[in-house]
């Protein structure tokens, strides 16, 4: 299979697809893989090293028009919806739920899409794990920074000092991004609040931690107790393929300290809080009522280095199953496969995206047949 490894032009983003030692590992099964002139730099890979593990160096129109198989970081931006052939494929964080125009142009061009972000196995979503340790583990590393008031913040190191209590941390979610928040927010010091619908989850907390995270389960009630005195509230709730639910009204921000600091991890999929929207690394925040807001869409790629290494350690093994079964088998006969898959010959073959986005939902199964 020819493989395409484009450079990322999305704001900000500074990952690649795959690293050289993934180039070798899919040159050394026979497939042919093609990178985009100084797709590596952002990360720290050289065009010499791709060429040393195997890999073809051209332009990216060259690299649209041989590759079968596109892999990238991001989704693609307007300005490469053009250079898509008829019937490409693409594996990739796709966040389909808040982007209808590129649903519409894969849907269109009959484009095969592929979604690290809904592929599932025993219950888990194992190519969104590293990208969400890194962006858990960031957020609360944002919120203090942003907490000084030379940015807008009331003001409150994080951590405390003798005789001045540390701030407070709200957590929204127990998943990967809840769990790795509240590691860095204990971490920092800071008196740490998170919820969760899944009462496990919240026990799994409370024992992992020792009773130093206060867990309670997600209802109205508790998010506005706990926000009206929180320094930091961090947004990591996730619907697989779907909308996220709104957590924070525009209302409910009102009733909060100025000078706060929220962190969107969900804004991907939409945002959980009402006054969300995105923004980039290089203008990350914004204010509304007196709120500060961190909403950056991709976050791990504040630390390219470390997230193209972690992305490619989980992406490749899937990588190989697409290359060497071919993409229509590996998707009758994987389900873990199939699970990543959006889009397929026209169609929303993901039933949560079809709901989510007022799409007919076609089954995959009645396509193949």
């Amino acid at each position: 299979m020819v493989i395409g490894v484009p450079r990322e032009i999305k704001k900000g983003e500074f990952r690649v697809g795959m690293t050289p030692y993934g180039v070798e590992e899919l040159k050394a099964d026979g497939h042919i893989i093609l990178i985009e002139n100084s797709a590596g730099a952002g990360s720290d890979f050289s065009d010499d090293e791709y060429r040393a593990a195997g890999a073809g160096l051209l332009d990216k129109e060259a690299l649209f028009a041989d590759a079968e198989l596109i892999i990238k970081v991001k989704e693609p931006v307007p300005s490469e919806y053009d250079i898509f052939r008829e019937r490409h494929a693409i594996f990739t964080f796709l966040h389909l739920a808040s982007a209808r125009d590129l649903i519409d142009v894969f849907l269109k061009k009959k484009i095969t899409a592929l979604a690290y972000e809904t592929l599932q196995k025993d219950g888990s979503l194992p190519l969104l794990a590293p990208m969400s340790e890194i962006a858990g583990r960031m957020a609360p590393i944002m919120a203090a920074f942003f907490l000084q008031r030379i940015y807008g913040g009331e003001g409150l190191l994080p951590t405390g000092v003798m005789g001045v209590a540390p701030a407070k941390a709200v957590v929204l979610g127990a998943g990967v991004v809840g769990t790795n928040a509240v590691r860095d927010c204990i971490g920092l010091g800071m008196d740490t609040v998170v919820m969760d619908i899944r009462m496990e989850r919240l026990q799994k907390l409370d024992e992992m931690f020792m009773g130093r995270v206060k867990t309670l389960p997600v209802t109205l009630h508790n998010i506005r107790e706990e926000i009206r005195n929180a320094d930091v509230v961090i947004g990591a709730v996730l619907i697989p393929g779907g909308k996220t639910p709104m957590m924070i009204t525009r209302d409910m921000l009102g009733t909060m300290k100025k000078g706060a600091v929220i962190i969107d991890v969900s804004i991907d999929q939409g945002g959980c809080f009402e006054t969300s929207r995105p923004t980039t690394h290089d203008n990350p925040v914004y204010e509304v009522d007196g709120i500060i807001h961190y909403t950056v869409a991709n976050m791990p790629g504040a630390y390219p280095k470390t997230s193209t290494i972690a992305l490619t350690n989980v992406t490749l093994p899937y990588i190989k199953i697409l290359a060497n079964k071919g993409i229509v088998k590996a998707m009758r006969e994987d389900s873990v496969i199939r699970s990543a898959l959006n889009t397929y010959d026209g169609f929303v073959v993901h039933k949560t995206l079809a709901e989510s986005m007022g799409y007919n939902y076609r089954n995959l199964d009645n396509i193949l047949t």
